[in-house]
């Protein structure tokens, strides 16, 4: 059994993919990375996924699938995976060498031990390459570090400080265990898959080091403003579908709980800003329609979310409270250099 299994969904991501797959190969027989190539049409994604297959044998595993979407190829990954555990690497993100050869010495340290735990996580650096800028999203006052802990031993996370895609490596068989399927021709997966695992987990190890690096700043980037309105209707599919995942109002870690009702207030946030900034009759109706659809599925979780101060703030309809949302989403954005 391999220690770590690295999907990397690509889609015409032969220009970058390169990056995003070198960085992974540091760690040797230690790690399974499945390139999956998602159909791609207007470059060789695939051969270039085949050549490094031929290149490193029983290392990295090339598949192709018909087109299904970045959901569809993270399922497809997992499929493939046969690893202890599991991470996402987007084909246009890298991480960086040092710290994943950290994050191997650590899990082997673990294992050795006796101890597999359920959610390993790393701090996570947004790249913007074009402003030579970048920003730190860690964890170091909210988990403690270098030994196992449950739910109970964290502390207040910020509002900027969530647990992405981009900080977690899950156990492979949790994943499997929690029955976790992305939907098919769907953007902004990434939330549903950190979010529908997390009741299952029991025990977490965090190491304050920069592992992933997070490419932002490409005109046709899943999470350019612009793009992401155009496919609202994918945002508001995922934010549904958090709320449908699991009840979490009945799951029994207090703080598990609170931070789950506090990750599913940051994406109605985003799904509403987005929304707003659209300013089309249809999107502020598909807005409104999102936060009934929450209040119907479970009254109690939507009073959860709206005593929250963004909760309250995101259901102003007035256009001086509208301005309000947006003017509080610019200055984040600026901080944090999200998108």
């Amino acid at each position: 059994m391999k220690l770590l299994s690295v999907g990397i969904p690509c889609y015409n991501s032969a220009e970058y993919m390169a990056k995003a797959i070198e960085s992974c190969l540091v760690l040797g027989d230690d790690i399974e990375i499945i390139v999956v190539d998602d159909g791609s049409q207007k470059d060789n994604t695939l051969e270039i996924g085949k050549a490094y297959e031929t290149q490193y044998p029983g290392i990295v595993k090339c598949v192709h699938q018909e087109n299904g979407g970045h959901g569809q190829a993270v399922n497809t990954g997992l499929a493939n995976a046969t690893g202890l555990y599991y991470k996402v690497l987007d084909s246009d993100d890298w991480f960086d060498t040092d710290s994943l050869l950290k994050v191997a010495q650590t899990l082997k340290k673990l294992y050795a031990e006796g101890t597999v735990v359920d959610m390993f996580i790393t701090n996570y650096v947004y790249e913007k390459v074009s402003e030579n800028k970048q920003s730190v999203i860690r964890y170091t006052n909210v988990m403690p570090t270098d030994r196992v802990f449950g739910w109970s031993d964290t502390k207040h996370f910020l509002p900027h400080q969530n647990i992405l895609m981009h900080s977690v490596i899950y156990r492979r068989q949790m994943l499997l265990d929690c029955k976790l399927v992305l939907p098919k021709h769907t953007f902004y997966v990434d939330n549903l898959f950190v979010y529908q695992p997390l009741p299952y987990v029991k025990t977490m190890y965090y190491v304050d080091i920069d592992l992933y690096r997070y490419f932002i700043g490409r005109q046709d980037q899943s999470v350019n403003e612009k793009i992401m309105i155009g496919r609202m209707d994918q945002q508001l599919r995922v934010n549904r579908l958090m709320i449908d995942c699991c009840d979490v109002m009945a799951v029994e870690e207090e703080k598990c709980r609170r931070y789950m009702i506090k990750y599913l207030t940051m994406i109605s946030t985003v799904s509403t800003v987005l929304c707003i900034k659209s300013g089309t009759k249809e999107h502020l109706a598909q807005k409104d329609e999102m936060w009934q659809y929450m209040k119907d599925k479970d009254i109690n979780l939507f009073k959860a979310v709206k005593r929250s101060v963004m909760g309250r703030m995101m259901q102003l309809k007035s256009k001086t409270g509208q301005k309000a949302i947006l003017a509080i989403y610019g200055v984040a954005q600026k901080i944090f250099a999200f998108n």
